[in-house]
């Protein structure tokens, strides 16, 4: 009966020649072609467990009196959607469970994109044909940081509360266009009724849709390519040793998904995070100590600690201080990573088509530079949390600091600069036995493992 539906259907339209050649597609076998697949995963379980809390969240900011399960907050006011998030985590059966899930899924799902990304950087995945596939990569990750800032703003806590006051003051700080920006996003000054529906509706409704429809381009452009393959016997620009999409590569990738939502299920099971109910509800006028937003977006964060007060007028605009860590920086950031691809071929001169990557260590200077800037990032990450860092080591915040300062330019050197010379002992003996390997290497444009 199958046969003879299978048969039915392709006299129809003619997809027997198209699923038999899909389906021979092959797929390069090493794990770090999985990362990218990690942060598809962690999509579809963010899809999966938000349609759930969709259903029992109120986007509102109207004040009502809690009571409700949690005792310890009973005829506390707060906003109802503050009392939809407590009667999520203590009213819905498995409801915390899904809210948990949800923010682990989010954390993971940037996580992934981040990973991937630092392995096409560190083994030049990016050089032509594949520039678009850089830049739809680096728009995703731009897009996973903002919904994530917007997901967690919506519980309406006081740390997500602290978070929007952050948030307002960095768009209020750009010149001219400031206070357009931050009504754009958050619909006038923080608080206000509307900022909660606007940014549901950013985070549940336009942003998962861009995301997806870029996921899928980015699916798309790459299956439409010539993959990617580590140099070594047997591969080349024309040459790819991988396994075939069905069955061996369908199975592992199916197994790799079962695998990723038990971790995630687990996470949620047993690993707290964001327990509104201990920040309690968002107040204008309150202070909440220790406050960090979540690890993505810490850098910006330690950024605006570390870097020095300075209020500029330019033109008689004021440019607030706030504006060069919270805005700008960032700004520049994005801009290098987006010129990446550009700038390989304008300083090496390359504009030759490349399926082969790259190994670190043969490109010593690149290989350094990005570890030089992941320190940075990492250590700005760390100042982000200073208070808490200072409160645990007993020391002094404004002398952590101080030395953080210090820190924040000395590390990225110093790693730099080991990590450049290790690429210079590594890569000799690697670059003599690839030239060995692909000097017998005859040329074709396809094969399978």
């Amino acid at each position: 009966m199958i046969a003879s539906l299978a048969r039915w259907f392709d006299s129809r339209t003619r997809a027997a020649a198209w699923v038999r050649k899909a389906l021979n597609h092959v797929f390069p076998d090493h794990w770090s072609f999985m990362l990218g697949e990690i942060a598809l995963y962690a999509f579809v379980i963010l899809i999966f467990t938000g349609a759930f809390l969709a259903v029992f969240y109120e986007g509102s900011a109207a004040k009502v009196i809690y009571h409700g399960a949690y005792r310890p907050l009973d005829g506390v006011q707060m906003s109802a959607a503050f009392q939809s998030v407590m009667h999520l985590s203590f009213g819905v059966p498995a409801g915390l469970l899904f809210r948990q899930m949800h923010h682990w899924a989010a954390d993971i799902f940037i996580g992934a994109i981040v990973a991937h990304l630092a392995r096409i950087y560190f083994t030049a995945a990016y050089r032509k044909p594949r520039e678009l596939n850089w830049l739809i990569g680096l728009t995703l990750l731009v897009l996973a940081l903002a919904n994530g800032f917007f997901g967690y703003s919506l519980g309406d806590d006081m740390l997500s509360g602290a978070g929007l006051r952050i948030g307002y003051a960095i768009l209020l700080s750009v010149p001219v266009a400031g206070p357009w920006l931050a009504f754009l996003v958050f619909g006038g000054t923080v608080p206000n009724a509307g900022t909660l529906p606007r940014l549901y509706a950013w985070h549940i409704f336009l942003v998962p849709a861009l995301l997806a429809l870029l996921i899928g381009l980015h699916i798309a452009v790459i299956w439409r390519q010539f993959h990617t393959n580590y140099p070594g016997p047997g591969r080349s620009d024309k040459l790819i040793v991988g396994s075939r999409l069905w069955p061996t590569y369908t199975l592992k990738s199916i197994a790799l998904f079962l695998a990723i939502f038990a971790v995630i299920a687990a996470m949620g099971a047993w690993l707290q995070i964001d327990p509104v109910w201990v920040y309690g509800p968002y107040k204008p006028v309150g202070i909440l100590p220790g406050a960090q937003p979540d690890w993505y977006l810490g850098w910006v964060e330690g950024a605006m600690r570390l870097f020095p007060g300075v209020n500029l007028r330019l033109w008689g605009e004021l440019i607030p201080e706030v504006f060069f860590p919270g805005f700008l920086f960032p700004i520049l950031v994005f801009a290098a990573l987006y010129s990446i691809p550009f700038l390989d071929k304008l300083l090496t001169g390359d504009v030759r088509a490349h399926n082969a990557l790259r190994l670190p260590m043969d490109h010593p200077f690149s290989t350094s530079l990005g570890c030089a800037v992941f320190t940075f990032i990492t250590v700005l990450a760390f100042a982000g949390a200073d208070d808490v860092a200072a409160a645990v080591s007993g020391s002094s915040v404004i002398a952590l600091r101080t030395v953080l300062r210090i820190v924040v330019f000395v590390a990225p050197a110093l790693v730099g600069a080991a990590v450049f010379v290790l690429c210079l002992a590594l890569g000799k003996p690697a670059r003599g036995r690839e030239a060995v390997s692909l000097a017998g290497e005859s040329e074709r444009d396809h094969a399978h493992s």
